[in-house]
C-alpha cells in the first residue's frame, strides 16, 4: 500500500526516547513529534519481536469475555473502511464479539492476499484487557482520561480529526500516519457533519487514488502534508484538530493511544459549539453573520478584559470554573429544550 505522493516536509523526532522526554511542552505542543523507541520495553512490543503470534498470546493473556464491537470489510475494498460509493452506507458490517475473538480472527487472516479485513477501533482498555496497563503505560499520562486500543490486519482510516491532543503508540505492526495541519480543512474535502464512517468527519479523498479532476485543491493538502512511519515501539504525539490519515501495514497491528484535553473536564467540547452556530448564525443575513463574527472575536477568540464590569457581575465573563460552567451548561439546556 504505497502513498502516490511524498511528503517534502520534517517532523520533529526524538530518537531513542524515554519517558523523560514526555514534558509540558511536548505534550501541549502545536506540531507533531515522533518519539522512536519510546514504547519499545513494553511487554506486548517485545512479544511482538517474536511473532505476531506471540503478541497475539499475551494480548489474550489479558482479555476478559467483554463484547466489543469490531466492523469486517470485504477484500475488493482494499482495507478502506468508508462509505459506499453512493455515500448512503458505509462498505464495512459492524459485529459484535470479544476481543479474544477478533484477535484470533486476524491472526488467522495473516498471509492471505484476499483476506477481507478486520478492525477493532477506539476501544477502552480498562474495560477489556483489565491489569494490562500495570506493564505496559506511558506513566506521565496514567491519568489520561481515555486509554484506547486498535488491532485490525491491513486498513486504511479516512483523515479526520481528533479534539483532544493524542500520543498514539506503535506495539504491533507497522503504521502510517499522514498528518495535515488545522488549516487544510478546505482542501481535505471534509464529508457530512453528522453521518460519518467513525464519529468524526473525515476527508473524501481515496489517499491511494486521489481524483484530482473531482478534488483538485487536495493538491495544496499535498504540500503541507506530512508522512510518518511506526514501528513497533514508536509513538507519535498529534495535536489537536490535525488532521490525520491512518493505516495498517502489515498483517496484525496493533496500537494504543492515550487522549486528553489541555481544560478542565468540566468544558464544554467545541463541535458542540460548531453545531449550535449552525443552528443558530449559519442562516442569518450576510450582515448580521458579521455581528455575530465581531461578537464571538469579542468575547471568544479576542476576549475583552471588560474592566468596566464589577467583578461580581462578570457572571461567564469571569474565567469559568466548575461552578459556572454547570450553570451556563443548565441555562443552554433550558433554552435549547424549548
Amino acid at each position: 500500500m504505497k502513498l502516490p505522493f511524498t511528503s517534502q516536509n520534517q517532523v520533529q523526532e526524538i530518537i531513542n526516547a524515554k519517558i523523560e522526554d514526555l514534558g509540558p511542552a511536548q505534550l501541549s505542543s502545536s506540531q507533531p513529534i515522533v518519539f522512536r523507541g519510546l514504547v519499545k520495553d513494553w511487554p506486548l512490543v517485545k512479544a511482538a519481536s517474536e511473532s505476531a503470534q506471540s503478541a497475539a498470546k499475551y494480548l489474550k493473556s489479558w482479555a476478559n469475555e467483554n463484547p466489543v464491537q469490531a466492523f469486517e470489510a470485504p477484500a475488493n475494498v482494499g482495507g478502506r473502511f468508508f462509505y459506499n460509493e453512493n455515500l448512503n452506507g458505509f462498505n464495512f458490517t459492524p459485529k459484535n464479539s470479544t476481543f479474544k475473538a477478533v484477535i484470533d480472527e486476524i491472526i488467522q487472516l495473516s498471509g492471505s492476499a484476499q483476506a477481507s479485513s478486520t478492525y477493532l477501533g477506539s476501544t477502552s482498555i480498562n474495560h477489556i484487557l483489565p491489569g494490562f496497563r500495570q506493564h505496559n503505560d506511558v506513566l506521565p499520562l496514567q491519568k489520561a482520561p481515555l486509554v484506547s486500543i486498535w488491532a485490525g490486519n491491513r486498513s486504511r482510516i479516512a483523515a479526520h480529526y481528533d479534539i483532544p491532543d493524542n500520543l498514539a503508540c506503535n506495539a504491533v505492526g507497522r503504521r502510517r500516519f499522514t498528518l495535515f495541519p488545522p488549516d487544510q480543512l478546505e482542501n481535505l474535502y471534509v464529508g457530512p457533519l453528522d453521518y460519518t464512517p467513525a464519529g468524526q468527519p473525515a476527508s473524501l479523498v481515496d489517499f491511494h487514488q486521489p481524483d484530482f479532476n473531482k478534488f483538485p485543491k487536495f493538491k495544496q493538502a499535498i504540500k503541507h502534508c506530512l508522512i510518518i512511519e511506526l514501528n513497533p515501539g514508536d509513538s507519535l504525539f498529534i495535536p489537536s484538530m490535525w488532521w490525520h490519515h491512518v493505516e495498517g501495514l502489515t498483517d496484525f497491528n496493533v496500537l494504543v493511544n492515550y487522549w486528553w484535553r489541555q481544560v478542565p473536564d468540566f468544558m464544554g467540547t467545541p463541535l458542540d459549539a460548531l453545531n449550535h452556530a449552525i443552528l443558530a448564525i449559519r442562516e442569518l443575513p450576510e450582515s448580521q453573520r458579521q455581528v455575530w463574527r465581531d461578537m464571538f472575536e469579542h468575547y471568544v477568540f479576542s476576549p475583552a478584559d471588560n474592566k468596566h464590569i464589577p467583578e461580581s457581575k462578570k457572571g461567564v465573563l469571569n474565567p469559568l470554573n466548575e461552578t459556572t460552567a454547570r450553570q451556563l451548561r443548565a441555562q443552554l439546556l433550558n433554552k435549547l429544550n424549548r
